[in-house]
C-alpha cells in the first residue's frame, strides 16, 4: 500500500505536462484552462512570450513555460492547453504540453525541493515535488514563474 496520509490539510493541484516531465500548480492559481487557439505573434517581445489572444473580449499574452523553464522544446499537439492565470494583477496565459486532471494530495505529500537543486538552480518558482503513490511532479508557484521585469514585459505584449 502506499504511504499516503489520509487525513490532514489537502490541496487541489492541476497536473500538466511539459515535454515528457510532469508538472502541477495550485488549483486556485488557475482562473480556467482553454484549448489552444491562434496566437499573434508580438513583435520584438522577448523569446517567452509567445504572442498574444483574444480570450472573451480581452487581450492577453501568452507565454511559453517550456521556454520560461529552459526545458527542451518538442513538438505541440492536439493536447496542448493554455492555463490562464493572474500574475501581479494581470491576467497571463500560459501554454502546457497537456493539462491532465486535477487531484487532491495532502500537503504532508509535498516535499520541500531537495537542497542539491536549490544550489545549482533557481528554484523560487517551485515550491516542492508532489508525491501520489507512485507519481511524481513538481510543484510550481505559477505567482512567480515571471519575474518582475518579465511581468513589465507581459503587461507590453497585452497593452496594458
Amino acid at each position: 500500500m502506499p504511504d499516503v496520509e489520509t487525513t490532514g490539510e489537502e490541496i487541489q493541484i492541476v497536473v500538466f505536462s511539459l515535454g515528457n516531465e510532469k508538472f502541477g500548480a495550485r488549483a486556485d492559481q488557475i482562473q480556467e484552462v482553454t484549448r489552444m487557439v491562434d496566437i499573434t505573434r508580438m513583435p520584438k517581445a522577448p523569446s517567452f512570450i509567445e504572442g498574444a489572444i483574444n480570450l472573451r473580449g480581452k487581450v492577453i499574452a501568452v507565454v511559453d513555460l517550456v521556454k520560461q523553464l529552459d526545458l527542451p522544446e518538442s513538438e505541440r499537439g492536439e493536447e496542448a492547453r493554455i492555463i490562464v492565470v493572474s500574475v501581479d494583477n494581470n491576467i497571463v496565459g500560459m501554454i502546457v504540453d497537456s493539462a491532465s486532471e486535477v487531484l487532491r494530495i495532502p500537503v504532508a505529500n509535498i516535499d520541500p525541493t531537495p537542497a542539491f537543486i536549490e544550489s545549482r538552480v533557481d528554484t523560487t518558482y517551485i515550491e516542492g515535488i508532489g508525491k501520489l503513490e507512485d507519481r511524481l511532479f513538481i510543484l510550481l508557484d505559477l505567482n512567480k514563474v515571471l519575474s518582475p521585469k518579465e511581468v513589465k514585459s507581459v503587461e507590453q505584449a497585452a497593452g496594458s
